[in-house]
């Protein structure tokens, strides 16, 4: 219909139309608003309000449009994800290096939020170990399998005054007891033995490379792209680093394995092993984790310390039939209130 056919009209509704720009105009602008402003019909009204208001609401209709521009890019970027949630509503930690994903029913996760270096690549320390533990566990059947503790693997912690299980030279255990011993207490004897054992080669050097080669091998698989092994418990030679996203997958897709799960979340593992003399050894090893006492529904995950790396930890809760996992690199002593912070944080998002 033409502009001069019924002039009155026209100049009525461009009239309700300019005010109702400038009441708009007014009030205050928030989230809730500018997602309601960039909704379908609020789009389509506008766009016609500026074709049939002419000249009178061309001022309203432009600013109505620049409020609607501003609403769509706050609906992107909610829907962007957690990463875009931390300037208004984030965790207070310490931690940058800092990872939380909702572990959804395990097979996959959804992303809750990302500290501001969630994807730099640093030294990880002890928490490597989570690594050692699926590659063994790859395979069930080397559960049962002994394995007879050697002096090297004492002498190692000794040379690198890594942490230790304390493994007695000519005890014999099984490879689930050596599980609970690298995971529990952070054993690097416990480790070393599982990569001369488990590894393939003539020799132990060999044979070590070979089982970092599978650890190297399973995070390709995993996808885990900032993450590289270069030793079998977290004691760097220059090249062993993670990001704390790629820690915090790890983390979750090693809770799938039963056994994992059952022994990282024990504050305390007691057992048994035959001695060389004939007689009975007793173990008795406690977690390095304090979150396993000091959070309702914590799972464990993995500690982690060293002069390079500061403080690490890959954690993992369950609350109202929901599991979180989180990781927190370079943090200092602190980390298990960082992380009690980040879960709080995602059980109540």
């Amino acid at each position: 219909m033409g502009a001069h056919a019924r002039p009155n009209r026209i100049h009525r509704t461009g009239v309700r139309i300019a005010m109702v720009a400038l009441v708009g105009a007014a009030l205050p602008i928030s989230a809730g608003g500018l997602a309601q402003a960039a909704t379908p019909d609020a789009t389509h009204s506008a766009d016609e309000n500026g074709r049939q208001g002419g000249e009178a609401t061309t001022t309203a209709a432009q600013k109505h449009g620049a409020q609607q521009h501003a609403a769509q890019r706050v609906v992107r970027g909610e829907a962007a994800g957690a990463q875009d949630a931390n300037d208004q509503d984030a965790p207070q930690i310490k931690a940058d290096h800092a990872f939380l994903l909702d572990a959804r029913d395990g097979s996959q996760e959804r992303e809750l939020w990302g500290g501001a270096k969630a994807d730099e690549s640093v030294s990880m320390a002890s928490t490597t170990k989570i690594m050692t533990a699926l590659v063994v566990l790859k395979h069930p059947e080397w559960l049962n399998r002994q394995i007879t503790v050697k002096q090297e693997y004492r002498d190692y912690v000794q040379k690198v005054g890594g942490s230790t299980a304390d493994l007695q030279t000519g005890d014999t255990l099984t490879v689930e007891q050596l599980l609970h011993a690298l995971l529990i207490p952070s054993g690097d004897d416990a480790a070393m033995a599982l990569a001369d054992n488990l590894g393939s080669g003539d020799t132990e050097e060999v044979r070590i490379a070979d089982f970092v080669h599978q650890m190297n091998a399973e995070a390709q698989q995993l996808g885990l792209t900032g993450t590289h092994f270069d030793g079998f418990d977290g004691i760097s030679h220059g090249n062993n680093h993670s990001t704390a996203r790629d820690l915090a997958k790890l983390g979750q897709r090693a809770m799938l394995k039963p056994v994992f799960a059952d022994i990282v979340k024990k504050k305390q593992f007691k057992t048994e092993a035959l001695a060389a003399n004939g007689h009975i050894r007793y173990y008795t090893w406690n977690t390095t984790n304090k979150l396993l006492s000091s959070y309702d529904g914590a799972l464990g995950i993995k500690t982690g310390s060293g002069p390079e790396a500061g403080y690490a930890l890959v954690f993992a809760a369950e609350r109202d039939n929901r599991t979180l996992v989180g990781a927190i690199l370079k943090d200092d002593a602190g980390r298990f209130d960082d992380a009690t912070k980040m879960l709080d944080w995602g059980f109540a998002h």
